[in-house]
């Protein structure tokens, strides 16, 4: 299990990316949901000792981040939000380059590693092509690969379907959800959708804060009797928000489609919506604003 305590960063132009963050990440798969610019990049580097936090303590099981780097790097997969390759080198040879600075350094085991994890992911008949030719989807199923060798106990994925299209992302979720079933899993990104299908639990990150940490259906569920909808027309939109809590408008067949957080219907016209993972999403983005706009 992943604790940190209190887990604070700023750089050294004074931007303080990570205020006093608190959480707890259980075994499986868990979303860390945020607009760009919320810190989670940052927090995610801290969590991979790429950087060390100015403030707080980042645990794993008895590993203590700051004081043992290299303990949990001994079981750590990371797959960033980018990350290079070097040309003309293929998928099974880059990969086993990756595994000798793991620490595999025995041919045979390490031939069998590479096969296997080439094989889990979908790429082995395409192990002699360069992984800088890759498709989006095929090297961050190649990104999984190297995070994967060591069988390592703690997986940090950060944005991964961003930019994939719709079959690819689905494939890349099939495989990250096979993968989390035994292991601590954690998904950053700003895809409500990726988080909704995959994790069993998320927090939400507004401004280098978790705001919001629990079960979809419980968090959705907090919003039950206080989404209203309504159609308008899109010269209308901006005099509703003036006067109510608009968390979110959608197109919808050439007028807008309004979503209110609101005690009661907050004028005639509106009905009832079934809330859910975005428009939490979506009110504590509206919340986190009204916040910024009151200081």
């Amino acid at each position: 299990m992943l604790h940190l305590h209190h887990v604070s960063h700023t750089y050294p132009n004074g931007t303080r990316a990570l205020d006093a963050i608190t959480l707890t990440v259980p075994k499986g798969m868990f979303g860390l949901l945020g607009p760009n610019g919320a810190g989670k990049s940052s927090l995610m580097r801290c969590i991979a000792t790429l950087q060390t936090p100015t403030e707080g303590q980042i645990t794993f099981g008895d590993i203590d981040v700051a004081k043992a780097p290299e303990r949990l790097r001994a079981v750590l997969g990371y797959l960033p939000q980018d990350f290079g390759v070097y040309p003309r080198v293929s998928a099974q040879d880059l990969l086993g380059h990756l595994a000798v600075l793991k620490g595999i350094t025995g041919a045979g085991e390490r031939r069998d590693t590479v096969q296997a994890l080439l094989q889990q992911v979908n790429l082995w008949d395409v192990r002699k092509k360069a992984v800088a030719g890759f498709s989006g989807g095929m090297r961050q199923r190649f990104g999984i690969a190297q995070a994967l060798i060591g069988q390592p106990q703690l997986i940090i994925v950060d944005e991964p379907t961003a930019g994939l299209d719709p079959e690819e992302r689905h494939r890349f979720n099939n495989l990250l959800s096979e993968i989390g079933e035994q292991v601590v899993v954690i998904l950053s990104t700003h895809i409500v959708e990726d988080v909704a299908d995959l994790c069993e639990r998320l927090a939400i990150m507004m401004q280098g804060r978790i705001v919001r940490v629990g079960e979809p259906a419980e968090l959705t569920q907090r919003l039950a009797g206080q989404l209203w909808r309504k159609l308008v027309a899109k010269d209308e939109v901006a005099a509703h928000q003036a006067r109510m809590n608009v968390i979110s408008t959608r197109l919808r067949g050439g007028r807008t489609l309004l979503h209110v957080q609101a005690p009661a219907a907050p004028e005639a016209g509106f009905e009832p919506a079934v809330p859910t993972l975005e428009d939490v999403y979506f009110a504590e983005m509206a919340a986190a604003r009204a916040a910024a706009v009151a200081a």
